[in-house]
């Protein structure tokens, strides 16, 4: 497994020296190899990469829910993790904005499921979600303390509970008090 991303790239003499450019060298290689007609900018922010592609392939990142890019995401973030331990290896990967069209529409979903809760007192559930998913409706219900969320079920896809927060600052209120929030 030592030699494994040369093989598959074909660059057996090429070492990194930094993160940055093991990224660089992955992503042309994959793209060279999988004969994607797209362009990608990279850009290091302080969690870690951004890698945002475009071009006439795109179709093949998008589709699918986003598969492709969520592996995209997977391996580099391995590769940074591998070779740069103390490297931060946080890796947003996109493609025309997909993904944060994705992400807010499902802080929509969150938001309208939490207005259940509130109103009802009852636990919601969102759908089986992949982890990226998870990451961002968790995120998103974090911000109000009224409400906890917590992923439930097994394996890769796990739903989300969202219910009231114990000892919240919305217990005992009545429908008319939480509608007026």
């Amino acid at each position: 497994m030592a030699n494994f991303f040369s093989r598959l790239f074909g660059k057996k003499d090429a070492a990194a020296t930094n993160a940055e450019e093991a990224l660089r060298l992955a992503l042309d290689g994959v793209i060279e190899k999988g004969a994607f007609d797209v362009t990608y900018s990279l850009e290091a922010t302080d969690e870690g990469f951004k890698v945002d592609f475009s071009g006439p392939d795109s179709g093949a990142f998008t589709g699918k829910d986003g598969v492709l890019l969520d592996a995209f995401q997977i391996f580099l973030k391995r590769i940074v993790q591998h070779k740069f331990p103390g490297q931060p290896s946080e890796i947003a990967v996109d493609c025309d904005g997909y993904m944060e069209d994705s992400a807010q529409e499902l802080q929509d979903l969150a938001e309208r499921l939490k207005g259940l809760v509130l109103q009802k007192g009852q636990p919601a559930y969102v759908r089986a979600l992949a982890p990226r998913d998870r990451k961002v409706v968790h995120r998103y219900l974090a911000q109000d303390e009224r409400v906890k969320s917590q992923s439930i079920g097994e394996g890769f896809a796990k739903k989300i509970k969202i219910s009231l927060a114990k000892n919240g600052p919305n217990r005992g209120q009545t429908d008319e008090d939480i509608e007026s929030l």
